[in-house]
């Protein structure tokens, strides 16, 4: 709730103070670009009717007005003359005040929104949902999708043991992303196999398709069959071990961001994909977006500079390393009807070796991300209001 408001700099500067004892400044021209009235923004889907060349570059605040009990603040600009009315909620949620030119984060930070996690802290408590759940409960799917945001994995149980099933989950929040390989594809891996593809052979943790741009955000696999003795899945949370090599190996962490390396995959004569991105992704604020990583479809690393080619390998097999050190790794054995979804941009899976008689069948497709979370942000707005109606 806002409780006082001033101009700041002959109208340049909007400073509100809050029942909860927070005070934040705006800019006007920010203040103006963001502006809801029906002039700047169209009724019908919230976008801007104009452009930053249309608003005045002086632009200044002129009159604030405490509206509704401090829960809207209604400012009038010069020289256009606009009123326009905004939440306390959204100014707070908005606020950038806080920032300063030189970020205080270090590089490689991760945002809030999510929570690193190791054996120790997630083995045997990975968020899972049933199915049946999931498709007729909009709080079971808010809270399904929230986990994938947040830890970047969850699991369901109860799935029909059907062909393409699986498809059916990521209808509940968004597409399929349908690449080469089809709608969804087979992993019949069995103990004789008749073609290399389909192994019983373990799979060091990785992350799917990094040789296409983009590349698939989101991975889901489910179990048909699974009768051999081994073949477990195990899961890798990439920011995790970021985080680790920031604290115990930062010349490590620095050059697998620092360098891209190249992905490549020849399926067929019909099928060239290539694509250069760095192991940790960094954006132009640092924050850690993307982690990629999957030995068998590494192209030569040609991006490096000679002197710090040897540099770079001592970093590489330290991140393999982490990755096969089980204090970073979670395992389960997926039963037929379970299945679990990973965020492709930081988790990585892999498969331990299997023997005996049997079949082991899963299948796996893809989507992306802005479904799922635009979904989500769908679920939580509906809530929220329906908690304060």
């Amino acid at each position: 709730m806002i409780i006082e408001a001033h101009t700041l700099d002959g109208g340049a500067v909007v400073q509100l103070e809050f029942s909860t004892g927070v005070s934040a400044k705006f800019h006007s021209i920010w203040l103006r670009d963001n502006s809801f009235d029906n002039s700047t923004r169209s009724v019908g889907n919230g976008q801007r009717l104009i452009t930053i060349c249309d608003i005045d570059p002086c632009a200044s605040v002129t009159q604030v007005e405490i509206l509704d009990n401090g829960q809207t603040a209604a400012l009038t600009f010069a020289p256009d003359g606009i009123t326009s009315r905004f939440s306390s909620r959204w100014l707070l949620e908005h606020r950038y005040d806080m920032m300063t030119g030189e970020s205080n984060r270090q590089s490689g930070w991760v945002s809030d929104r999510h929570e690193t996690w190791m054996n120790s802290t997630l083995q045997d408590r990975i968020p899972r949902v049933s199915w049946p759940e999931l498709r007729s409960s909009p709080r079971a799917l808010l809270e399904w999708l929230a986990a994938v945001d947040r830890f970047g994995v969850a699991m369901i149980d109860g799935m029909p043991c059907e062909s393409g099933a699986l498809c059916q989950v990521v209808e509940t929040f968004g597409f399929v992303r349908e690449t080469n390989y089809g709608k969804w594809f087979d992993v019949v891996a069995e103990v004789t196999p008749q073609n290399l593809a389909n192994t019983n052979f373990g799979l060091q943790a990785h992350t799917d398709n990094p040789y296409r741009d983009p590349v698939p955000t989101l991975q889901l696999l489910a179990c048909l069959e699974n009768s051999v003795d081994g073949g477990e899945s195990a899961i890798i949370d990439g920011f995790a071990i970021a985080k680790f090599l920031q604290l115990n190996d930062r010349p490590a962490f620095a050059i697998l961001a620092r360098y891209p390396v190249r992905f490549a995959y020849e399926g067929s004569t019909e099928v060239s994909l290539t694509s250069k991105r760095p192991i940790f992704e960094l954006g132009p604020d640092g924050e850690l977006l993307a982690v990629r990583f999957n030995n068998r479809s590494a192209a030569p690393f040609v991006d490096i500079a000679f002197d710090e080619m040897e540099e770079f390998y001592r970093a590489y097999r330290k991140f393999a390393e982490c990755l096969d050190d089980p204090k970073f790794s979670v395992r389960f054995k997926l039963a037929p009807g379970q299945a679990f979804i990973v965020d492709n941009t930081r988790v990585l899976h892999a498969r331990t070796e299997f023997h005996g008689s049997g079949k082991r069948w899963l299948q796996g497709c893809y989507a992306d991300k802005d479904g799922l979370l635009s979904t989500l942000r769908v679920l939580q707005r509906s809530t929220s209001n329906a908690e304060i109606g």
